[in-house]
């Protein structure tokens, strides 16, 4: 029999099983479209975010903020004492809730009509097609009228003499520690340095930050970096901003000595601990797939470029998630499967991300919500803008006050000519939750006077938005 005949023939073959992948697969097969989802590790059923990333990480916050109320409760009338915290029932936590979400995911897969669920290694053979080395042996040949790469990402190295040696943690291993670390030193202060900074300082580590620029999350405005800093430091986390990391060694305890090299000449040039993480990020899962035998070219960091509608450059083959190089949220994958649903169907008004507005939180505690630009952002593109600012140790927002979660500060910028928001940054309670009410008056161009009028329940912190659109900065 030749190659030809060997291949299965599928409308939609799927590599990977991420949100947006999975979603798409699901859904198409429920439409008539014969699907096969492809993932390659049985651990990894469900994609990044349930296994080794929000589900899990978030999971552990949790714990840490238990842990902080617990030394709070007298704040509340409370008499509690933590006499410890138990990392192996932690982590066994953390597993519970992966479990509870891969299995969920698995039984859709292998339920869901019209879908074929196959585990396996995939690399392309051709422009459309893709050999699996099964799991279990053995291997099949895929073709698809559309093929969908969603492999996602993982832990990203960085090249620094020692850093081996010393057996540097990731994103994914530290969330299998069973045991607390003396003094963790985090080495970037981005979205994952600072979650996991706060986590093991509420379990009772000792935590230093080395961040490389000026501020904590680079990113944002710096008098939200600013106040995190200053949120972290008051917890007893050590901050060192202007600071790069030279080299590694193993220290004589066991632990790791990092040499530093500060902007600040009275800086310290050398820091010890006895765990050492690296949270510089991720980087998309291609080298394996052989893209070149379907006609594409990964980008200089190893995405794979897409056009405005996730479509690569050879036709009927499309990029969603992590691995199409954009933001590297769940929410924008599920968003990109919309994208591409709409492609591929013909169905709805055709959606593209340069028609997003982007949202995200971390999750810190106050949580930091981000909806849409950043001053700095807003100024650099040229509007004209207005600044308002709400502290949550305030009569404006009650709610703060009854559940004792005074600190930080709502924030919102909006375009002076026409009233409408270009952006929101919230480092209070909730703010995670708050985030949805922004986007969605975002999404639908309300002035922020519409806001500033809603009716919110009493009380809540929504109900400082009330307040927030009426206390100008500028």
């Amino acid at each position: 029999m030749d190659t030809q005949e060997q291949q299965e023939q599928f409308d939609l073959v799927v590599i990977g099983g991420g949100k947006g992948g999975k979603t798409l697969a699901m859904d198409l097969a429920k439409q008539g479209y014969k699907s096969a989802l492809i993932e390659r590790d049985p651990e990894m059923i469900g994609g990044t975010c349930i296994n080794v990333a929000c589900m899990p990480t978030k999971t552990l916050v949790q714990s840490a903020k238990v842990a902080a109320m617990v030394r709070r409760a007298g704040d509340y009338g409370i008499g509690a004492e933590l006499t410890g915290i138990d990392m192996a029932a932690v982590r066994e936590r953390k597993r519970s809730v992966v479990d509870f979400m891969r299995g969920g995911n698995y039984k859709l897969f292998t339920t869901t009509p019209g879908l074929e669920f196959i585990l396996g290694e995939a690399r392309f053979v051709g422009e459309k097609t893709v050999a699996v080395s099964l799991r279990d042996g053995g291997s099949r040949t895929l073709t698809g009228r559309h093929v969908v790469i969603n492999t996602g990402t993982r832990p990203a190295t960085i090249t620094l003499p020692g850093l081996s040696e010393a057996q540097p943690l990731t994103n994914e291993t530290i969330l299998e520690l069973e045991t607390l670390p003396a003094h963790l030193l985090i080495i970037g202060g981005g979205f994952e340095g600072v979650e996991f900074a706060q986590m093991y300082r509420r379990f009772g580590s000792r935590v230093t930050i080395i961040q490389r620029g000026s501020q904590l999350l680079p990113k944002e405005d710096a008098d939200i970096a600013d106040a995190v800093r200053q949120t972290f430091e008051r917890e007893g986390i050590e901050v060192l901003l202007n600071t790069a990391v030279e080299r590694a060694e193993m220290a004589q305890d066991g632990g790791v000595r990092l040499h530093l090299r500060p902007t600040n000449p009275a800086g310290r040039l050398v820091v010890e601990g006895s765990h050492v993480f690296v949270g510089t990020g991720r980087e998309p899962v291609t080298a394996e797939l052989n893209v070149a035998a379907t006609g594409l070219t990964l980008d200089a960091r190893g995405f794979v470029p897409v056009d405005e509608h996730l479509a690569t450059a050879t036709a009927g083959v499309w990029a969603v998630g992590d691995v199409n190089g954009g933001p590297e949220f769940t929410h924008v994958s599920l968003d990109d499967y919309r994208i591409v649903k709409a492609r591929i169907t013909g169905d709805g008004d055709f959606p593209s991300t340069t028609a997003r507005i982007l949202t995200y939180a971390v999750f810190i505690d106050p949580e930091l919500g981000r909806v849409g630009l950043t001053e700095k952002a807003a100024r650099r593109q040229g509007y004209n803008v207005r600044v308002a600012r709400l502290s949550a140790n305030t009569v404006a927002m009650p709610r703060a006050q009854t559940t004792g979660e005074t600190m930080g500060f709502l924030k919102a910028v909006v375009d002076a000519a026409t009233d409408r928001i270009l952006g929101t940054a919230f480092f209070v309670a909730e703010a995670s939750e708050l985030n949805a009410i922004i986007h969605l008056a975002m999404r639908h161009n309300l002035p922020y006077t519409a806001l500033r009028d809603e009716m919110y329940t009493h009380p809540t912190f929504a109900e400082g938005l009330n307040g927030l659109f009426t206390s100008w900065v500028e």
